[in-house]
């Protein structure tokens, strides 16, 4: 007969990284990547010890709390870049990654690397960074987004989402509903337009600074 206790150690070993990443998330997501490991450990109601043993480095907690949001973050890019319409594509990603954005401050601290040790984010981002770029450069062809802007004026929006109000969550959809809105009227060609400052090279700075 199999051994019932070794089944139960897995299950419970399982159940205690549910709640650390359960705890690390609904923190993250309200406080950002600032949260202490000892008071994620006590969101999950596990030791110390339990914590580290299963994700010896906030890095490694950080990663895998946010696998699905940089799976839903690509899928978004990727969805927008195929657009055959670039102005449609970009304004459905501008919507999109500002209402997931929003509703998780973390993921954005990990995204634009205010955190120093989110390293596996690097190569996500970069990729992300070209498709934009492509993107935005079809757009500015196509006539439809303004031509002084840059991608970096995206990140520099995604940046600036991080002070939508944090609670409660229907009140942050809604201002992130009306900030990704006045981001479109902003980037949309117009003759109207006045000329922008010299732009600020955020996105190189977010794919080298981690």
């Amino acid at each position: 007969m199999d051994d019932p206790l070794p089944q139960m150690l897995r299950s419970d070993a399982r159940d205690n990284r549910d709640r650390v990443l359960a705890a690390a998330r609904r923190l993250f997501s309200e406080r950002g990547l600032g949260v202490p490991m000892r008071e994620i450990a006590r969101g999950a109601e596990v030791g110390p010890a339990t914590l580290y043993r299963r994700f010896p480095t906030k890095q490694a907690l950080v990663d895998a709390a946010f696998t699905d949001e940089l799976r839903a973050c690509s899928g978004i890019v990727r969805d927008g870049c195929a657009d055959p319409d670039p102005w449609r594509g970009l304004s459905t990603i501008v919507r999109d990654i500002t209402e997931l954005n929003a509703t998780n401050q973390g993921f954005v601290d990990a995204f634009v690397s205010s955190y120093p040790g989110a390293v596996d984010f690097t190569a996500h981002r970069a990729g992300m960074l070209r498709a934009l770029t492509g993107l935005w450069r079809r757009a500015q062809q196509a006539g439809a987004l303004r031509p002084d802007t840059v991608v970096d004026d995206l990140i520099l929006m995604i940046m600036a989402g991080r002070g939508l109000p944090p609670d409660p969550p229907a009140l942050r959809v809604a201002a992130a509903r009306r900030f990704a809105a006045l981001i479109l009227d902003s980037l949309r060609a117009s003759p109207t337009t006045g000329a922008l400052p010299p732009p600020a090279r955020v996105a190189h700075h977010a794919s080298t600074s981690s």
